[in-house]
């Protein structure tokens, strides 16, 4: 027998809970269901109450070790076991390993009298009998209707009732019954759901042709529990709520980085890219290029050895497939290893609730570290604004708890609406926000692109041309004139018409520079002229010194030759 499990009780407070094993049914009702009492579960038809019952017999014994007994009122134990095949229940070896226990009891509505007393000892013997041979600690009634419906009488009816809830509570035994939903009430008869202990009402509606399943605990002696409605879902692994209030702000951040896919808008986000586990919207026109960086962002994961799951709302994955070529990026070898995998469905598929619990399922499943959402816009056709920043902000609450990268894209309105608002209404949400918008000029129009706000680190606020080629992804530099970015057509006029001015400059330029070699010829011709009549001059000075000299010399040599003459004193 398995401990009783505590939820989220005042101090004290001990009341022991039999764990479902149904995904998410235990988060709601702080626990699980109440040990050793009966609940009752009821609904329309085809909502799953059955399968609720029986999922929660399966899951006891094979999780918990706890056999089980299924008493059915309306189907056969071979017809159990058909149609709960589909969902991987093998209930013919559950049955033969003594795991679970099936009974079938036939009750034909013309052979039931009433009379002044209703007696039920057939019934306890036989379910006693059942529960002792496997020592089941779980049994389920499916259905009420079937065991009391020949009964018209309501005083008989809630005696009955009041003796068959005691009667499974002598016997210790976590209880299930179902019951169909009536008119004005939660069940036909209108009386269950005031003697049962807990009581779960299971809907399936459907609101603008688009059907959802969803569950409510209506009441829970002696426990809190869940009180909103909770979408819920069947697939071939069984059943599974997802709780619609936020799982809260408690969870851990953490500080490493990833890649965008394109190594110049990491550079614009401080060189590293985005934070692992933040959300990223990705906002933009049509044709902006919203899903061709969603892709880049898948195929970085994928190339870091991490799984990376893509919802796709608007093309299928091999028509993603095929378009990324054109760009240079290539998903089919992700796709063929199993590290990239795709989820295709129109959002008018189902509705809001259905679509939160299949991305929960699916995420929880293959256990991704990086999820795109492309785009998150067409939910807005399957609810109102509000309901879908609902939804969102749960699966945004569920990806921060996983530490879950988060990639969505959002298709914003074109013409005089404001770029800088999605229609869904989550950008304040968003951990880092990338507007792509289309400008024109020139008679066409170009991309462009620029990072509204990335929070918890410096980015850049450039207004950058975004270029989609065979080469892949590309951000030209920024280049401004007269005030504003330009790009395309408008950005090779303006360079053409620099370029000629550039080109205009050089000439005059180079005027100059012949005009100057001119003017430093003729001077250093003058200046050549200059200094040859200087070394003339000089010349002519040194030649009259030296004349001089010689007649000095001459002179002095004549007084000389004359003393000698004259016997002058030497």
């Amino acid at each position: 027998m398995n401990k009783a499990s505590q939820g989220p009780y005042p101090p004290g407070h001990t009341l022991a809970k039999t764990p479902s094993g149904i995904a998410g049914l235990d988060e709601i009702t702080g626990g699980g269901l109440p040990q050793s009492r009966p609940t009752l579960v009821c609904g329309g038809a085809g909502c799953g109450k059955t399968l609720m019952g029986m999922e929660f017999l399966v899951r006891g014994a094979l999780q918990y070790g706890e056999p089980g007994v299924f008493m059915a009122f309306e189907e056969t134990s071979e017809e159990l076991t058909q149609n709960v095949a589909s969902l991987g229940f093998d209930l013919s070896q559950l049955a033969a390993q003594g795991q679970i226990a099936l009974d079938y009891v036939y009750i034909d509505r013309s052979e039931i009298e009433e009379t002044g007393e209703y007696d039920l000892e057939g019934l306890f013997i036989r379910l006693g009998y059942a529960i002792d041979s496997i020592g089941a600690k779980r049994v389920v009634l499916d259905s009420i209707e079937g065991l009391f419906s020949a009964l018209a009488n309501t005083a008989i009816l809630r005696a009955e009732l009041h003796r068959l809830l005691r009667w499974l509570k002598t016997k210790g035994v976590t209880a299930i019954i179902t019951a169909e939903r009536g008119d004005g009430a939660l069940t036909r008869f209108g009386l269950e759901e005031y003697v049962a202990d807990c009581v779960i009402m299971l809907d399936h509606r459907v609101i603008d042709q688009i059907s959802t399943r969803r569950l409510r605990v209506v009441k829970y002696r002696g426990s809190n529990h869940g009180t909103n409605e909770y979408p819920f879902f069947i697939s071939q692994r069984g059943m599974a709520v997802l709780p619609i209030t936020s799982i809260g702000l408690e969870y851990a951040v953490l500080t490493e980085r990833v890649s965008s896919g394109v190594a110049r808008i990491d550079t614009m986000l401080g060189g590293q890219g985005y934070y692992r586990g933040s959300s990223v919207l990705i906002s933009g026109t049509s044709g902006s290029g919203k899903t061709s960086l969603s892709a880049a962002f898948a195929a970085a994961a994928c190339e870091r050895g991490e799984r990376c799951l893509y919802f796709a709302f608007e093309e299928s994955p091999s028509q993603i497939v095929r378009n990324m070529r054109s760009i240079g990026i290539d998903l089919a070898p992700w796709l063929a290893q199993g590290l990239l995998q795709f989820h295709a469905v129109r959002s008018t598929m189902y509705g809001l609730e259905m679509h939160l619990a299949a991305m929960y399922e699916q995420i929880s499943s293959f256990k991704p570290q990086a999820v795109v959402i492309d785009p998150i816009s067409n939910l807005i056709s399957i609810g109102s604004v509000n309901e879908v920043k609902s939804t969102l902000t749960r699966l945004l609450d569920f990806l921060k708890a996983q530490q879950i990268t988060a990639l969505f894209t959002s298709l914003t309105a074109g013409g005089g609406g404001s770029p800088e608002q999605t229609e869904v209404g989550i950008s304040s949400l968003m951990d880092t926000w990338i507007l792509l918008h289309n400008l024109e000029s020139y008679g066409e129009r170009n991309r462009g692109m620029y990072i509204l706000k990335s929070r918890g680190m410096a980015h850049s606020n450039q207004i950058r041309e975004f270029l989609l080629s065979e080469r892949g992804i590309e951000l030209a530099d920024v280049y401004i004139g007269e005030g504003t970015v330009l790009t395309g057509a408008a950005r090779q006029a303006q360079e053409a018409r620099e370029q000629a001015s550039a080109a205009a400059r050089r000439q005059e330029i180079a005027q100059w520079r012949r005009n100057l070699e001119r003017k430093r010829q003729i001077t250093e011709a003058q200046i050549a002229a200059l200094r040859a009549e200087l070394e003339a001059g000089e010349d002519e000075l040194s030649q009259q010194l030296s004349q001089v000299q010689h007649a000095e010399q001459a002179i002095a040599h004549e007084q000389i030759k004359t003393a000698r003459k004259r016997m002058a004193d030497s």
